[in-house]
């Protein structure tokens, strides 16, 4: 199979901003090449015996993206990705802009990253990809094991570890979700890899339910409760769109849950915040990121006008998480 790769001259300020340009207008998969030095954080969570010497940081950044070479049309998506990049230009100095095009032949993507994806901590919580052996001194850790597969989810992403410790804050940390009283249901809106929600059953949630747009997803978060031993009838997943798709609302049910969690991007939430408070029980939570910086307020206005309270903004990086209750 071949691949037709675009390639977007612009600077290392903007990698953040266009990649979830790009993902706004349904591309993933984004390949940044910079000169900015790895860190020693990234260096320890990558296997590399000898780093490769760079030239001086100059500034500027190239992000790719691929797109089938199927005989399809993609005139209309390149002109939307060149007018995003020009709105781009009024929040952060994209550089030149320039695009250009190249021709690559299949490539094992879904494997060929796993050399990059190695434990890490979040908080208290060890988070282990499959592959890797459990060291011994890791042993008694509060551990999730997981394979994304071909979904997004490895918890690596600023926006996934805000969630998490949301998640840590308003389960474990909240009185009232007691083994006396009662642990929370949680709702997972974009589920991917179904991370949050086993790390929401894994803190003490009754039950998650999970949505997501890709079929592949529900294969990925079946597996990794597996992985972590979790019964299946404590999670029901089903792939669709929350916003319109009225089956789907019902059968997700009407304050059914103490806790809605979404890590999904800015223009999903924003259409999504009037169907939220409807699925929450009173005073319950909405835990939501996959907001870059400069939509935070956007983001803000739909969840507060969907009759929700903002409870607090949490930044990591250009990422936010926005947490909100609906009123008691």
């Amino acid at each position: 199979m071949k691949w037709n790769k675009y390639t977007i001259e612009t600077t290392t300020a903007a990698e953040d901003y266009m990649s979830a340009m790009l993902a706004d207008l349904g591309i993933e998969g984004v390949e940044i090449e910079d000169n900015i030095p790895l860190s020693k954080e990234d260096q320890a969570d990558m296997f590399i015996d000898f780093l490769p010497e760079l030239p001086p940081d100059d500034g500027v950044s190239h992000v790719s993206f691929y797109l089938e070479d199927d005989g399809e049309d993609r005139t209309e998506l390149l002109k939307q990705v060149k007018e995003a990049l020009e709105d781009l230009r009024k929040v952060v100095d994209v550089g030149s802009g320039v695009i250009t095009s190249d021709q690559t032949e299949d490539l094992d993507w879904i494997n060929n990253w796993k050399k990059f994806f190695s434990s890490f901590y979040i908080d208290d919580i060890l988070i282990k990809p499959t592959w890797e052996e459990l060291k011994p001194e890791d042993a008694d850790k509060f551990l999730i094991e997981i394979d994304p597969g071909v979904s997004f989810g490895t918890g690596k992403h600023e926006t996934t570890q805000l969630c998490i410790r949301q998640l840590l804050k308003y389960i474990r940390g909240n009185d009232a979700y007691t083994p006396e009283n009662r642990t929370p249901k949680v709702l997972d809106v974009g589920c991917g890899s179904g991370i949050l929600s086993i790390v929401a059953l894994k803190l003490g949630a009754s039950a998650v339910v999970g949505t997501d747009l890709d079929p592949d997803c529900m294969t990925s978060t079946h597996e990794n409760m597996e992985v972590n031993h979790l019964d299946p009838s404590l999670g029901t997943f089903y792939v669709g769109n929350l916003i319109d798709d009225a089956a789907l609302q019902e059968k997700v049910g009407t304050e059914e849950y103490d806790i809605v969690v979404a890590n999904i991007l800015a223009d999903v939430i924003i259409p999504m915040a009037p169907v939220i408070p409807a699925r929450l029980k009173r005073g319950g939570y909405f835990i939501t990121s996959g907001i870059i910086d400069f939509k935070e307020n956007a983001v803000k206005e739909a969840i507060e006008a969907a009759g929700l309270t903002v409870v607090e903004i949490n930044h990591q990086g250009e990422w936010v998480n926005i947490t909100a209750r609906k009123p008691e």
